[in-house]
This record gives structure tokens, C-alpha cells and sequence, in this order.
């Protein structure tokens, strides 16, 4: 959000990535290229071989779903002079997942039950191309079927329809800060080699519509005052024992609870943000 990333102690301090020690080289920040533009940031975690985070801008949603080629990140195989994501070559891939490791393209596998789920999903791009970008498994976690295609998917939309309708900018289009992460499990593993997440996690935030309507009296330059910020989080297991629909929480409530898996205080968003 406004160039500030989250704050997650041990991985990602202040725009620091904490390669450390043992973690030395672990923690890969990624501008997500696709068609020469930038379109998304992600943090990747090349041992666990799933993204931290993956952040993005919502500024509305096209229709549909392309039908192209899963796609993976040149740069965590140490091609420097191929920054843009690309069809994948071969496989299998050291430094991140590839199609092998999720069944050979199909959509769903049968080991574990899980599939491909987006961190930043493609029903949330404002365009096809950014669509296409969210098919990169650096945008991807196993994910249970019945919570990629129950409730999770239920919240995606919520949360969409909340953007378009309470969610501005400074010319009054839409505009709102989202990041969704993962936490990994311990030790389960889809192929061997890709942490299955032990629980997922979304937060956003924006200037509030309602909040500036009430005020329209003040010039644009006011606007952006604390009290006129809205946040709003979810989080769920990653297991088939999940309710039917997903809590929505406080920007305060998320950070406490994953405040419970980092050595010190978690910042997903700057102060302007509404913690409660």
C-alpha cells in the first residue's frame, strides 16, 4: 500500500527481506511481469515453494476465466535477463512449484485434495491480461478443494462486490489495497516438495465511499484522513473441516492471530488503516 509492505518479522521487515542464516536467499520479492506491465507484487518462499503474500490494487473486475498455460517465475531459476513470468520449459523446478507437482495441469488432484489456489485471484482483475497474470504458481498454494471452491471462493466474492461499491480514490473511482497470504504448516507436503498452507489469509483496505459521502463539504486534499479508512480481514483453515462461510474480521483481530506464528508484532497494512 502507497509503496510501504507488510511488516512480517523474520521474513519481511521494513522492505527488508530477513535472508538470514539458514534463511539466506529463502525469501524472493517478485514484480509480477506479464505483457511488459507489472501487475502484482508477490513475496515468494523458495523452500516451502509457495508465496508468503501476494499484494495487489483492485481498481474493479472483468468477467470469465482465460484457458492458458500455467506459467512460473524465470528469475527464482536464475535467469536474470528473463524478468517476465513465463510458459513453463521443464520441470521439475528447484526454487518453486511446477504443474508436476499439481497433477500434470489437471485442475484438481487426488492426492491430499487439494488444488491450485490464487492468492491474488483472477476474479479480481480489472483486465484479461491481469487475469492472465494470476496463472503463475508463485500466485499459487495447494489449497483444499472444498475450501478453494466453497468457502474461500464465497469470500472472494463478498469481498469483490464490497470493493466495487464502498471502496474510492481521489477522482471517486474504485480503489482499494489487498494482500493475501499464507501460513505454512509444519511438515505436509503435496509431491514431496509444496508446503500444503496451514491456513490462508486476506485483508484490505481503502478510503471509505459512505465516509467520504458524508463529507462533501471537505476538499480532496482532506479526504485521506485516518478516519475516513476502512479495513476489513478474513482468515480461514486450510483443512476440510471449515464452516460454510468465512468470519469477517477486524485489520486488528488478523494481525493478533498471526501475531501467534512471527517473533514480533505483524503490520499487514501502514497506520492510516483502521485496526478496530
Amino acid at each position: 500500500m502507497q509503496g510501504i509492505t507488510p511488516n512480517l518479522p523474520g521474513i519481511l521487515v521494513n522492505g527488508t527481506v530477513q535472508n538470514l542464516g539458514q534463511n539466506e536467499n529463502r525469501y524472493k520479492p517478485i514484480c509480477q511481469l506479464f505483457n511488459n506491465t507489472y501487475r502484482f507484487a508477490t513475496l515468494y518462499d523458495t523452500t516451502n515453494r509457495i508465496p508468503v503474500f501476494s499484494a495487489y490494487t483492485f481498481t474493479g473486475n472483468t468477467t470469465g476465466r482465460p484457458d492458458d498455460p500455467w506459467m512460473i517465475e524465470p528469475q527464482l531459476n536464475g535467469e536474470k535477463n528473463s524478468p517476465e513470468m513465463q510458459k513453463m520449459k521443464k520441470v521439475p523446478y528447484k526454487n518453486q512449484a511446477d504443474n508436476n507437482d499439481y497433477g500434470h495441469g489437471q485442475d484438481e488432484i487426488d492426492y491430499k485434495g487439494v488444488n491450485r489456489g490464487h492468492l491474488f485471484p483472477s476474479s479480481h482483475a480489472h483486465d484479461l491480461d491481469t487475469q492472465k497474470s494470476t496463472f503463475t504458481l508463485t500466485n499459487i498454494v495447494p489449497q483444499v478443494v472444498s475450501i478453494n471452491n466453497g468457502s474461500w471462493r464465497e469470500m472472494e466474492e463478498n469481498v469483490r462486490e464490497k470493493l466495487m461499491t464502498d471502496c474510492f480514490r481521489d477522482n471517486r473511482k474504485i480503489k482499494a489495497y489487498v494482500v493475501t497470504g499464507a501460513v505454512p504448516s509444519k511438515k505436509n507436503k503435496l509431491n514431496n516438495r509444496v508446503n500444503i498452507p496451514k491456513f490462508l489469509w486476506t485483508a484490505y483496505c481503502c478510503l471509505d465511499k459512505n465516509k467520504i459521502d458524508n463529507k462533501t463539504n471537505k476538499k480532496k486534499d482532506e479526504w485521506k484522513k485516518k478516519s475516513e479508512w476502512m479495513a476489513k480481514a478474513h482468515w480461514g483453515w486450510n483443512n476440510k473441516v471449515q464452516k460454510k462461510t468465512l468470519d469477517q474480521l477486524t485489520l486488528g483481530a488478523l494481525e493478533e492471530k498471526l501475531n501467534e506464528h512471527h517473533t514480533g508484532p505483524v503490520k499487514v497494512f501502514p497506520k492510516d488503516c483502521p485496526r478496530y
